[in-house]
C-alpha cells in the first residue's frame, strides 16, 4: 500500500552508547508485527544489528532502516521509516546521515543513566539542523532507574522546553504502565504487553494533577487563542492540547518527554502513538536544495510533493553478499517508480532505477513505487554512491549531504601476500563509497597506503569489512611521520667522477656553492657558469641531479628543504662527459655538501584549532604542553573554549582518541599542516635510529 505523504513519518532513535535504541527498535518492531518476536543485542538476535561485526561487538555500527505500517490512537494509519543508529562516537557519520533525512529525531535516556556525553551530542547536531525532538526514558525497568532524577537533568541542560506528557506508574521491577498526562489516564500493562487504560492509581493522582496542570499551561502558552480560551476557563480536551503540541513541536519550542521500557514493551506502542501525532511529515519540512556552478550557487526550497519533479538523495549504500550494492535514499520530492531514469548529478551520468525496495533491517520488500518524503532503497545503480543526489537530466539541482565527522586517525596498510596487494586498491574504493567517513591517502615515504578513520572502533570495523567482504587481508603500521632535513652553514663543494676502463669512461666535475634558505623556501638552484666551463645541456643535467638527490634525501633518507644551489663552475672531457655524469656528479657532491654543513632534522608542525567544554580547558591546555605544543590563541564561546596551538605532528598521531578521553567526548579539534621546525636534539638521534632500522 502506498501512502500519502502527510501520513508518512521519517524518525531517527538516537542517542548514548548502551543508552537501548536497539532494544527499543526491536520492541518497535515487535508492537507493529513486523517480527515475531523481540531479539536480544547480547544474544546477536536482533532484526537490525545483522552485520558480523555487529554481532561481535554486541552494539550497532551503522544504521538500519525498518519500515512499517502503524494504527495511531487517533485512528489513522501511518507509514513510518524507523533509523536506528549506532551510539559509539566512531560512527557518528551514521548519526549524521540518519538526521539529514530525519524529519523527527526520538533521543533515548536511560532511566539508570541520565544525560551522558552522547545525547548532549545528538541534541546539539539536532539544534544545529533544526530537527524536532521527542525524548524517550527507557530501561525505566531497570535498577537504579529515576524518572524524576533524569527528568529534572533533561531540563536543566536543555530548558524549560523539555515536557514530560508521560509518568512512570511505578519503577525498577515495579514498572507496570504509564499515566497519561494530558488525558490523566493510567495506561496499564499485562505482562503479555497487552495495555488497558484505568484511572490513575490514588498514590499519583496528585503529583500527576499538579505535573498536568504545568504542562497544560506550558502548552497553550504557545497558542494565542488557545491560552486567551484557557484564561475564560475554557479547558482544552487532550485532542486539542496534542494539536497544540505537535505545531511546538515542529517549531521546536516544546520536546515531550515520554517514558517506558524497551525491554518490557511497556509504553513502546505510546511512543509510536506520539510520533505519528505529533511528529511531522515530511511535507512539513522544505528540504534545501542548491544549483548553479562554480561561481553562481542558488538555493531553495524544495516541499515534499508527489506530483513534484522527481528527485532523491542516497543518503546509505550497503554491500549484500546476494544482491551487490543497495543504495538506500529518500525521495525529496516526486513519485519514483521502478525503471524511471534519474542523473546522478554529482557523476553526469544517467542511472535506471530497477527493483524498488522497502527495508526492514536484512529484509528486503519490493514495492511499484515510492512517493515524496518516503525512504526507500535501489539494488545496483552504476556510478552513484553514498551523498548522491539523483533527479531529472533538465533539473541539475543538489541536495546537500550530512557533514563527515574528521577522520584524524590514520594506518597504513601492508597486505599480507601480492594477492591482495593487487585486490587493495579497488576494495577500499568500495569501502569508501559505502562509508565516505573513510579516508584514502598514499604515503610517499613507506609508499604504503593509508586509511583515515574517526577512531580505533571505526578503523576495526572498516578492516574487518575489507577481509570479509572484498577478501583482502592487511597487517596495519603506524604512518610515518613526514620529517624532513635541511643544512645551517654554507659550503663549496666539488661533484667529481671519473671513470675510464678504455673506451667511453664517464667524466664531470661540478662546483656547486650550497647555502640554507629560510623556512618554507623550498630548494633553489641557480645557474652561474661564467665562460661556459659547462655547456647549458650539462648545467641542465646538473640541476636534475640535485632535485633527485634533494628529493631523495641525498643518501640520508629524508628530502632536503630550504636550501640553495649554486652551479658555478665544472670540467668537461670531450667524450667522457654525459648527461648522466653530470646528473651523477651533482648528487655526489650535494650529498657531500650536505654533511658538512650542518645538517639538522625538521618536523612537520601542525595548527591544531579546539573547541573543548571550559571545565576541560586547564586539561587540555596542559595536555597540550607535555606534546610540546605552543598555544597560539584563545577565546571563549557560550561555555566552551577555543584553543589554537601550533603542535608537532609526530605528537597527534593518537590525539583522536586521547582527547576524547580528556573531554569526556566533548572536544572537536581541526588540523592542518603549518610549517617545519627543527626538531630538538634529543629527539634526532631517536628518529634517526628509527630510520636506519
Amino acid at each position: 500500500m502506498t501512502y500519502g505523504t502527510e501520513r508518512i513519518r521519517n524518525v531517527a532513535l538516537v542517542g548514548h552508547g548502551g543508552a537501548g535504541t536497539t532494544t527499543l527498535a526491536e520492541a518497535i518492531l515487535h508492537r507493529a508485527g513486523v517480527i515475531n518476536r523481540t531479539g536480544s543485542v547480547d544474544a546477536g538476535t536482533t532484526a537490525l544489528d545483522r552485520e558480523p561485526e555487529e554481532l561481535q561487538r554486541k552494539s550497532s555500527v551503522s544504521l538500519a532502516v525498518a519500515s512499517f505500517d502503524w494504527t495511531a490512537s487517533d485512528g489513522n494509519t501511518y507509514h513510518v521509516n524507523l533509523l536506528d543508529t549506532p551510539g559509539h562516537p566512531d560512527f557518528q557519520a551514521e548519526v549524521d546521515a540518519a538526521l539529514g533525512v530525519a524529519d523527527l529525531a526520538v533521543i533515548v535516556v536511560s532511566a539508570a543513566d541520565g544525560v551522558e556525553v552522547g545525547t548532549q551530542i545528538v541534541w546539539d547536531t539536532c539544534a544545529e539542523r533544526s530537527i524536532p525532538v521527542l525524548f524517550f526514558v527507557t530501561k525505566e525497568d531497570k535498577t537504579r532507574a529515576d524518572y524524576e532524577r533524569v527528568l529534572a537533568d533533561l531540563r536543566a541542560v536543555f530548558g524549560g522546553g523539555v515536557t514530560p506528557i508521560e509518568l512512570p506508574l511505578g519503577e525498577e521491577a515495579a514498572f507496570h504502565g504509564v499515566a497519561d498526562v494530558l488525558a490523566e489516564v493510567a495506561h496499564e500493562y499485562d505482562p503479555d504487553g497487552r495495555r488497558h487504560v484505568e484511572p490513575l492509581p490514588p498514590e499519583v493522582v496528585a503529583h500527576e494533577h499538579e505535573i498536568h496542570e504545568r504542562v497544560v499551561e506550558e502548552i497553550v502558552s504557545g497558542d494565542d487563542a488557545q491560552l486567551e480560551r484557557y484564561l475564560e476557563g475554557d479547558v482544552p480536551s487532550p485532542a486539542d492540547l496534542e494539536r497544540t503540541l505537535a505545531s511546538e513541536v515542529l517549531a521546536r519550542t516544546e520536546f515531550p518527554v515520554l517514558v517506558g521500557s524497551g525491554a518490557t514493551g511497556v509504553g513502546v506502542d505510546r511512543l509510536v502513538d506520539y510520533i505519528c501525532e505529533l511528529g511531522p511529515s515530511p511535507a512539513d519540512r522544505p528540504v534545501n536544495v542548491s544549483a548553479g556552478d562554480d561561481t553562481v550557487d542558488v538555493t531553495a526550497e524544495v516541499t515534499a510533493d508527489a506530483a513534484g519533479d522527481p528527485l532523491l538523495i542516497v543518503f546509505k549504500t550497503v554491500s549484500d553478499q546476494y544482491v551487490g550494492q543497495i543504495s538506500i535514499f529518500k525521495v525529496v520530492s516526486g513519485t519514483i517508480s521502478n525503471d524511471v531514469v534519474l542523473r546522478d548529478v554529482r557523476s553526469g551520468s544517467d542511472e535506471r532505477l530497477h527493483g524498488l525496495l522497502k527495508l526492514r533491517g536484512s529484509e528486503q520488500i519490493t514495492v511499484p513505487r515510492l512517493v515524496a518524503g518516503d525512504i526507500g532503497a535501489v539494488t545496483k545503480l552504476g556510478t552513484t554512491g553514498t551523498g548522491s543526489t539523483l533527479a531529472p537530466a533538465h533539473l541539475p539541482v543538489t541536495v546537500p549531504p550530512a557533514p563527515l565527522p574528521a577522520a584524524h586517525l590514520a594506518a597504513a596498510l601492508v597486505p599480507v601476500t601480492q594477492s591482495d596487494d593487487d585486490k587493495l586498491s579497488e576494495a577500499l574504493h568500495k569501502l569508501v563509497a559505502e562509508d565516505p567517513s573513510l579516508r584514502i591517502s598514499y604515503d610517499e615515504l613507506s609508499r604504503r597506503t593509508v586509511l583515515h578513520g574517526v577512531g580505533d572502533a571505526h578503523l576495526a570495523v572498516a578492516l574487518s569489512r575489507l577481509e570479509r567482504r572484498y577478501g583482502v587481508r592487511v597487517t596495519t603500521d603506524a604512518v610515518r611521520i613526514a620529517y624532513r632535513r635541511t643544512i645551517t652553514s654554507a659550503v663549496e663543494v666539488e661533484g667529481r667522477i671519473k671513470k675510464q676502463s678504455g673506451g667511453h669512461g664517464q667524466f664531470a666535475v661540478a662546483n656547486l656553492r650550497v647555502s640554507p634558505l629560510g623556512p618554507g623556501s623550498g630548494v633553489e638552484f641557480a645557474d652561474a657558469i661564467v665562460g661556459g666551463s659547462i655547456p647549458k645541456n650539462y648545467v641542465a643535467a646538473v640541476k636534475h641531479g640535485v632535485e633527485e638527490a634533494v628529493a631523495s634525501g641525498a643518501g640520508g633518507g629524508l628530502p632536503i628543504v630550504d636550501i640553495r644551489v649554486e652551479c658555478y663552475d665544472g670540467k668537461t672531457h670531450s667524450v667522457d662527459s654525459s648527461d648522466m655524469a653530470f646528473k651523477t656528479a651533482a648528487a655526489s657532491g650535494l650529498a657531500e655538501a650536505v654533511q658538512l654543513a650542518g645538517p639538522v632534522l625538521l618536523e612537520p608542525i601542525s595548527l591544531v584549532q579546539l573547541r573543548v567544554p571550559s571545565a576541560c580547558q586547564g586539561d587540555v591546555l596542559g595536555d597540550l604542553s607535555a606534546r610540546r605544543g605552543r598555544v597560539v590563541g584563545s577565546d571563549s564561546d557560550n561555555g566552551t573554549q577555543l584553543i589554537v596551538a601550533e603542535v608537532p605532528t609526530a605528537e597527534l598521531s593518537r590525539y583522536a582518541m586521547e582527547l576524547r578521553a580528556i573531554t569526556a567526548g566533548r572536544g572537536t579539534y581541526t588540523v592542518d599542516h603549518h610549517h617545519y621546525a627543527p626538531l630538538p636534539d634529543h629527539l634526532s638521534s631517536k628518529v634517526l635510529a628509527e630510520l636506519k632500522s
